[in-house]
């Protein structure tokens, strides 16, 4: 009895700081019907991406995104620098400084950062849109495609992906007739 108590208890402790969102969270965002529940899925999933199961590093991601706020880019990117540091397989890290990278229209780095957090978090569907939004800055709109269709696959009901499909697909792949 105690070591069944000892062993879920473990099993407890090990969801609690792995940080990130849940296989089944993902799978209930693929699954939600358009609307609310699915806008609350997303931003569940989002809030769990921002849960890296290091307290050093989620301290630094949220004194990042309180200088990003405040527009003090070089502040953010130093904490982030730090989060990566401190935890270099959370992903939301490398997606925070990649937006930064976007802001400053460094799109090679900015890649290389998105990759990275996709490397860490397949799923991470803001990555993949912000992939797609590079992709598209640089001209390669048909890379842009394969990123958004990534979102949808992962989050169909994401409006903004789904508006991008449809915009950029005539263009790349031209019109049925």
């Amino acid at each position: 009895m105690l070591s069944t108590l000892v062993s879920a208890f473990a099993g407890l402790v090990l969801v609690a700081t792995s940080g990130g969102p849940s296989d089944e969270m993902f799978e209930a965002l693929r699954r939600a019907p358009e609307g609310p529940t699915a806008e609350q899925l997303e931003a569940d999933v989002s809030a769990a991406l921002r849960e890296s199961g290091s307290a050093t590093a989620d301290i630094l991601l949220e004194r990042a995104m309180v200088a990003q706020t405040m527009q003090d880019f070089d502040l953010s990117r130093e904490f982030l620098d730090r989060a990566i540091a401190v935890e270099p397989d959370f992903a939301e890290a490398w997606f925070q400084r990649a937006m930064l990278f976007i802001v400053d229209e460094a799109y090679d780095q900015a890649i290389l950062d998105l990759n990275e957090a996709l490397t860490h978090e397949p799923r991470h569907f803001n990555a993949w849109l912000m992939l797609g939004n590079v992709f598209e800055q640089l001209g390669q709109n048909r890379e842009a495609v394969e990123a958004y269709r990534e979102v949808l696959a992962i989050h169909p009901n994401h409006e903004r992906a789904r508006t991008q499909v449809r915009r950029l697909e005539p263009l790349v792949f031209g019109r049925a007739i």
